[in-house]
């Protein structure tokens, strides 16, 4: 539910990402009273001191939750806090708990970086970065192959039972066509992807996200310059220019 009804509104802070997407899921899943404030990253929004104050990183998401008190970053904790708070989709007996733990782990260590750094590469111009793109569409390969057969042992990727393993990966696994793979080739992924985009939750995540954040998100895309890429990507003057226009287009 989105409705902004009392003092007790949760503010997840973010735009049109895997990680904003994984937590506004949860936040769906529960059924808890939010507001979405968009972050314009490519215009630097992050970087203010105002948004450092809640999160010295400069990334999104962060969440605000009157009951934690403090502002709250890192989708995996931001994740864990929300399971903790609700007494939901992370178990509480030993493996279940620690299986569950160690899957979102996996997607925070590999397939957010793996994917990431590949989606960083492929806005390129073909053939500027051909061992870096090669390189992190291999990860990425691999990254897949990992999870669908995982899925093809058992229907949910920690455990027998729909959790926050599955709420942090499947965002990521929706950049399977976009990275270039035959999504025939990962069926088993595919059946758990379609399984969890059915589910009334995720759709609202899904409009809810798309209401608040494509149209700004892809205005203050569009409208970056040369130097505002620079900022979102972390260049500094002693590494060499790279082309990402076709981030603007």
């Amino acid at each position: 539910m989105n409705t902004i009804d009392s003092d007790a509104t949760l503010t997840l802070y973010g735009m049109n990402s895997p990680n904003v997407r994984k937590v506004a899921i949860m936040l769906e899943e529960l059924e808890l009273p939010y507001a979405l404030k968009h972050v314009a990253v490519f215009k630097g929004e992050q970087f203010t001191p105002q948004f450092l104050a809640m999160n010295p990183l400069g990334k999104v998401p962060v969440l605000v939750d009157p009951k934690l008190g403090p502002p709250i970053a890192e989708s995996a904790a931001i994740l864990f806090w929300l399971a903790e708070r609700s007494g939901a989709f992370f178990p509480t007996e030993v493996p279940k708990r620690y299986e569950v733990m160690q899957w979102v782990m996996v997607q925070m260590a590999s397939i957010g970086p793996m994917l990431g750094q590949l989606n960083h590469f492929q806005v390129l111009p073909a053939g500027s970065e051909p061992y870096a793109l090669g390189r992190y569409r291999a990860q990425a390969e691999r990254l897949y192959r990992l999870i669908d057969d995982r899925l093809t042992e058992q229907e949910w990727i920690a455990g027998d039972s729909y959790s926050i393993a599955d709420i942090a990966t499947y965002p990521w696994m929706l950049y399977l066509e976009r990275h270039g793979f035959d999504p025939a080739s990962f069926q088993s992924m595919l059946r758990w992807r379609e399984t969890i985009t059915a589910r009334a939750a995720v759709d609202r995540a899904n409009k809810h996200m798309n209401e608040t954040f494509t149209l700004l998100s892809t205005q203050t895309r569009r409208a970056a310059t040369t130097e505002d890429l620079d900022r979102f990507f972390g260049r500094v003057e002693d590494m060499p220019r790279a082309d990402f226009s076709a981030v603007t287009r």
